[in-house]
């Protein structure tokens, strides 16, 4: 057998070249590229190894290990999973930083394979600079905190313990149910030591992805479930999308007029104005797919994880007969709810859905009565998008704007704050790949590097990100990337002068907004909002930070300046940002819906008492489903 001498770093950056993955007869490779932050942990090892064959794995500098994460999870969302990025680190604060990264990938199943840098195997040097001790381990390092965050983890002590490793990380990022952050720990000094490792590791590989069905008795007996239902729905996830299953669904949608909701991740898997179509399910839903949700005999569920967000913290389904038939590719998804497991791809098992229900469909004064619902919501999308509030804009009408500026083609980019709410909302969706918002673990911060990887996923598309002040100041520094690599984003800055969303949340909950918004000290306090006292405002100035990071900006002072800003800005080459302030107070209303966030059982605010009481009424509705 053929051997070649590398040093383990040399031969990682020469396997990751060479993996492929294929659906569908469609082969393309897999790892595209390695962002990367040099210091002493991983210069001389993968560093050196991408500097002396950079035509192997074209390298991307990023400016902080968090954002270079949520752009490789942005990018192989993207694409639907059968692509990603890995990330590569120095030891200590520098792979610590790429923990949150980690949880947000694993927690949304999204591939990205993290490469931390790690103390020396040989411990000759300890304790080397950023190294954490431990008087009770000595095998012990700061990446033994990526091991509750990723899907699969392993720590390369040896040369040729990276062969096995290898195999291993790739069976589990190419996995289309049991996917996440793959994380390979790298000791600084291994990453240098050389080995004869076997040509054949280097040979062209293919991951094949196949599309599984569940076992046709299973089949056999959903499609009798939903043939004695009455009023079914169809909750479309994100599954739906990456199993590129939503022709499927919509098919089945249509012919059966079995009406459509989707969760954050499946938004778009139909059309706003399918006829079927009653938009967003759960806490955040729409008035139609909430009381269509509350009535139902049978849930379809595609793809879903079912949180807590879609399914109204358990309370979301209230008719006693609810039946569930889930299907998923992951078995852990379609056990959940008690419901009828149908294990296998979301695609191919609708199609076999499909097939087994031959000419039902359902009653005609049912199909007619969703239809209805999603007419009135349609009308209530225009009445938010068009309120002409004053004097600052509410943030729907913003929405609004950029939704009615933007090409189906377009993508919307978001994470936290309000703001994912309001868009899963109201959002018109016209494209399977037109909405994006990292939800799953709703990560401030996420938005700007989450939206440089669309960006580089598919450059033919413009790419809008919605963002907050209060995640924009988390994480605004992957603007200097975004024009470094020539990848176009549309920053619109929200503006409320704080965290508006979880402000909200206080008021509702008694807390009077508490240290919710950005204000000078008031009586050795930050204490509640504290009312619109001009003297309390901080000199902070987004919009010319944003500008000092090279990006074009405009300050829109209400919604007819954003518009010009929009339009402007399709002619402008470079990333731009739009600062443009709302009013922190106007916010979309709830539809039927409520979420779980505990209130305390005792306290001396009468406000806390009635929150408390009312979250006892949500209880009151909460069901088992078994």
């Amino acid at each position: 057998m053929s051997t070649l001498r590398l040093t383990t770093a040399q031969a990682l950056v020469r396997f990751l070249s060479v993996q492929h993955i294929e659906r569908d007869g469609v082969e393309r490779r897999f790892i595209e590229g390695c962002f990367g932050i040099f210091g002493h942990g991983n210069l001389t090892g993968v560093g050196q190894a991408l500097a002396e064959n950079p035509k192997l794995l074209t390298y991307y500098q990023a400016r902080n290990e968090q954002a270079m994460v949520h752009t490789a999870a942005g990018f192989s969302k993207m694409r639907n999973r059968l692509a990603t990025m890995a990330c590569t680190t120095s030891i200590g604060p520098g792979a610590t930083n790429m923990v949150t990264g980690a949880a947000a990938a694993t927690v949304n199943r999204i591939p990205v394979l993290l490469l931390p840098g790690d103390v020396f195997a040989s411990r000759r040097p300890d304790p080397v600079l950023q190294q954490l001790e431990s008087p009770s381990r000595g095998d012990v390092s700061v990446n033994d905190a990526f091991i509750p965050v990723s899907r699969y983890f392993d720590r390369i002590q040896r040369p040729e313990q990276l062969v096995p490793a290898l195999l291993a990380a790739m069976r589990v990022l190419t996995s289309q149910a049991d996917t996440g952050a793959v994380t390979l720990a790298l000791p600084q000094d291994v990453q240098t030591e050389a080995f004869d490792y076997p040509g054949q590791l280097f040979a062209r590989r293919v991951w094949r992805v196949g599309r599984p069905l569940p076992d046709a008795a299973i089949l056999d007996r959903a499609a009798s479930v939903i043939r004695d239902a009455a009023r079914p729905l169809l909750i479309a996830g994100g599954g739906a999308i990456y199993s590129e299953a939503t022709e499927a669904l919509q098919r089945l949608a249509g012919r059966t007029g079995i009406p459509v909701a989707e969760t954050q991740a499946g938004k778009g898997s139909v059309p706003f104005d399918h006829p079927g179509a009653l938009g967003a399910i759960g806490s955040t839903g729409t008035p139609g797919a909430n009381r269509v949700a509350a009535e139902a005999d049978v849930v379809i569920a595609v793809g879903t994880r079912f949180s807590d967000f879609t399914t109204a913290s358990r309370t979301a389904f209230q008719n006693p007969a609810v039946r569930f038939v889930n299907v998923n590719i992951a078995d852990l998804d379609s056990h959940k709810l008690g419901g009828l497991a149908l294990t296998g791809d979301a695609r191919a098992t609708l199609d076999a859905l499909d097939a087994r229900l031959g000419g039902w469909t359902v009653d005609a004064a049912y199909r007619s009565s969703c239809e209805a619902l999603r007419t009135d919501w349609d009308v209530e999308v225009s009445r938010l998008y068009d309120l002409g509030h004053g004097p600052l804009p509410a943030q729907s009408e913003v929405i609004g704007v950029v939704n009615e500026l933007s090409a189906p083609h377009d993508v919307v980019v978001c994470a936290a704050g309000s703001m994912p709410g309001d868009l899963h909302k109201l959002w018109r969706t016209r494209d399977p790949k037109g909405y994006h918002v990292e939800y799953g673990y709703s990560t401030m911060g996420y938005e700007i590097a989450g939206g440089l990887g669309v960006k580089l996923a598919d450059p033919s598309r413009e790419v809008f990100v919605m963002v907050g002040d209060g995640s924009y100041l988390m994480m605004a520094q992957e603007i200097v990337t975004s024009i470094q690599e020539r990848a176009k984003l549309t920053v619109v800055l929200v503006d409320n002068e704080g965290f508006a969303s979880i402000g909200g949340l206080s008021r509702s909950k008694g807390t009077a907004g508490f240290g919710t918004r950005y204000r000078y000290r008031v009586d050795g306090s930050l204490g509640d909002d504290l009312g619109d006292d001009d003297s309390a405002r901080l000199p902070v100035d987004l919009a010319l930070n944003a500008e000092g990071l090279g990006a074009h900006v405009f300050r829109a002072r209400n919604i007819e300046d954003l518009r010009d800003a929009l339009v402007a800005a399709r002619k402008i080459e470079r990333t731009v940002v739009i600062h443009v302030p709302v009013d922190r107070y106007e916010a979309v209303p709830n539809y039927d819906s409520w979420w779980e966030v505990p209130v305390a059982e005792v306290a001396e605010s009468v406000d806390v008492k009635k929150a408390r009481v009312e979250n006892e009424r949500g209880l009151a509705r909460r069901r088992w489903y078994l």
